[in-house]
């Protein structure tokens, strides 16, 4: 496609940041247009196959940087089909981190108070429920029972799954095919494509320029359907506003390959990159210990052995997130259930003292026992040191393979407060999982991929002092009227907790300010859609804010 098209509004991406600013702006009245480098996947197309060429490798992009591996989204719907669906609200101590720069991060007009309207409207959409503890699963059962033997507490999560379509199959990491995950497959999207809105799979942005009349002109390459290192002939498309919501490990990628034709981007474009802290820990647990010290059994004489049974994370311990605690001492501890791959690749044996820990006799040894393996995820206070080099020619990163895995730009060398962080939060793995012989217990190795995270975040952060922030607190660019960015990259530092929900609630908080730049550009847009099935609670909920 040569000629240039024209929308309204061009939305790249169509996780969180992308599906929520497209509907709203749809639903005004907007001409939108999304475009989304990943297929188009629904519950019949996902997999339960880690074969190259599933559905499985299609909807990941792994990319190795410098000291940092980041998994993301590749797919319509992005982070949401692909993630655990645990969506908790950031601890209010979160935003009045000061972190590595010695003032607040976040914009003075956010706080846990002002963005509680936001976060429900997200509930709402998706919605979002509190499990019971009925609804957890053995290897939550088992976190749970461990932490209260070590005196810890423990709490079931919130999450948007239709917990009676839920078979328990575990698969949902990779889609799910019982359309039990509530992924923005079932909420904003479709609304927005109900409005009119048009979404593109397989078109790859690559960079923004000005037009004459002061709109932007996006560029883009069509991917390969298989081998996203191929791409077919591509197109621009003029638009009035652009959105940019590709993620934390595509955005600035964009934005610094775009600077020869935009002028100058703010300093923080592609620095500050937070990783959400996060770390993790393997558990082998000794069958025997957990039915004699825990008392559990789920039948057939068995204790545990179901590493293999669930659906992701169910329950967290949140004794560290509190306020009154130092900056880099507080965390979350989360049962997880990584599948087959990096799991068992860079899971550590423990009491290695004559070789290798990752691989190797012990590690085998360790391997033989996979369905008796706990996953702890942490999710800590990071320095946000992460920074992304001169972007590749296209994409976000140099593909390696046919699908999933590329090599980036992204350098992160963890300061001290981050290897405190992380020392901390596995010593208090260690005691709860180890004590009285229930388990033997290692982090993750980072010499493989370096430190990794599936929650990159603040790599175009918002925030009041433009030196420290590429964002104002409406997410606009900073000397780039009518761009904005409303996905993880926008979140200033790390969050202690999963962070969805946050990254959801920042993008509702956005629209306001999106459509009255709009209208300034002369779209003839409006604000105020209810939720996608038509709740209007939520809408209620934030009228009051938007008024003059």
């Amino acid at each position: 496609m040569n000629a240039t098209e024209r929308t309204d509004v061009l939305v790249v991406g169509s996780g969180f940041g992308g599906a929520i600013t497209a509907y709203h702006l749809a639903a005004g009245g907007a001409k939108v247009t999304v475009l989304e480098r990943g297929p188009w996947l629904d519950g019949d197309d996902f997999e339960h196959d880690y074969k190259l060429g599933s559905s499985y490798t299609r909807v990941f992009d792994f990319t190795v940087g410098d000291g940092m591996s980041v998994l993301g989204g590749n797919c319509v719907g992005g982070g949401s089909v692909v993630y655990f669906a645990s969506m908790p609200r950031a601890p209010r101590f979160v935003f009045e981190r000061h972190g590595s720069i010695g003032r607040r991060m976040w914009p003075a007009a956010i706080s846990r108070d002002t963005l509680d309207p936001w976060y429900d409207r997200v509930a709402e959409a998706l919605p979002v429920h509190r499990q019971e503890w009925s609804d957890v699963t053995y290897a939550g059962g088992l976190w749970a029972a461990a932490c209260h033997h070590a005196g810890r507490t423990a709490n079931p999560l919130p999450v948007a799954i239709d917990t009676d379509k839920c078979v328990n199959c575990n698969w949902m990491m990779a889609g799910c095919r019982f359309d039990a995950k509530r992924s923005l497959l079932f909420s904003y999207l479709p609304a927005a494509l109900a409005h009119g809105a048009e979404i593109r799979p397989l078109h790859e942005v690559q960079s923004i320029a000005r037009t004459d009349d002061g709109g932007y002109r996006v560029h883009y390459d069509v991917m390969d359907d298989e081998d996203y290192r191929l791409r077919r002939e591509g197109g621009s498309i003029d638009a009035r506003i652009v959105v940019l919501a590709a993620g934390a490990g595509a955005t600035p990628v964009i934005l610094q390959r775009s600077e020869a034709a935009l002028g100058t981007m703010p300093h923080a474009v592609g620095r500050y990159f937070s990783g959400n802290g996060e770390r993790l820990n393997t558990a082998v647990l000794d069958e025997d210990r957990v039915a004699e010290v825990l008392g559990l059994t789920r039948g057939g004489g068995l204790a545990y052995a179901a590493n293999h049974i669930g659906r992701g994370p169910t329950v967290a311990n949140w004794d560290r997130l509190d306020g009154s605690l130092p900056e880099y001492s507080r965390y979350s501890l989360e049962q997880l259930y990584f599948p087959p791959g990096l799991g068992t690749i860079l899971a550590q044996a423990a009491g290695v003292t004559d070789g290798p820990t990752w691989f190797g006799v012990h590690k085998k040894e360790m391997l033989r026992r996979w369905n008796s393996w706990l996953t702890i995820f942490t999710m800590s206070e990071d320095d946000n040191e992460g920074v992304f080099g001169p972007p590749p020619p296209t994409g976000n990163a140099t593909r390696i393979s046919q699908q999933m895995l590329g090599h980036g730009a992204l350098r992160y060398v963890p300061t001290e407060n981050t290897l405190h962080g992380w020392a901390a939060s596995d010593a208090e793995v260690k005691d709860i999982l180890e004590r009285d012989g229930l388990a033997r217990v290692m982090p993750w190795t980072n010499d493989v991929v370096g430190a990794y995270t599936v929650h990159p975040l603040a790599s175009c952060r918002m925030g009041d002092d433009p030196a420290t922030s590429a964002l104002d607190d409406r997410n606009e660019l900073r000397g780039h009227p009518g761009i904005f960015v409303t996905d993880g990259s926008a979140v200033p530092g790390a969050l202690t907790v999963n962070p969805a929900m946050t990254i959801a609630a920042v993008a509702e908080r956005s629209v306001p300010a999106i459509v009255a730049a709009a209208r300034r550009r002369g779209v003839r847009v409006t604000y105020g859609a209810p939720a996608p099935d038509g709740s209007t609670s939520g809408r209620r909920a934030v009228l009051p804010l938007l008024s003059p």
